[in-house]
């Protein structure tokens, strides 16, 4: 049986996983096979796979990819991330060109786990700052 600290150590390790290390098995191994994302990022799918072109996408685009956890907070069968990721540009993004610079990107996730693994994420992240500091939005 979960508890609320297990939930937080497979959010914590999923995360870490697969945006920090950048270790696209941590998909299948964190992500139940009917995982539904209700807020997927930057137009990838609902599904586990979208999940992973996400984390293939910030990794590819910024190699230096980290999350910074600022809060992790777990009641029942939910856990809240509040977090800061961020990296330096080193490849195509969403079209743009490598800039070189240092992106960050602020968010709060809430993850739902059953019997170890993630089933159900919704999310809130700051993308329109993201797009604004790629250039891809004005200032």
């Amino acid at each position: 049986m979960s508890t609320p600290e297990s939930n937080k150590t497979v959010v914590h390790e999923f995360i870490d996983g697969l945006f920090t290390k950048g270790d696209l098995g941590a998909v299948d191994t964190y992500l139940a096979e009917d995982f539904i994302n209700h807020d997927p990022p930057f137009g990838a799918g609902a599904d586990r796979e979208g999940m992973r072109t996400a984390g293939r996408m910030f990794r590819s685009g910024f190699p230096d990819w980290h999350s910074e956890q600022h809060a992790l907070i777990a009641e029942g069968d939910l856990v809240v991330e509040r977090f800061t990721a961020s990296g330096t540009q080193r490849a195509e993004v969403m079209g743009v060109p490598a800039t070189g610079k240092e992106v960050s990107l602020p968010g709060i996730n809430i993850f739902r786990v059953r019997d170890g693994l993630i089933v159900e994420r919704w999310g809130r992240l700051d993308e329109l700052g993201l797009l604004r500091q790629l250039g891809v939005v004005p200032a």
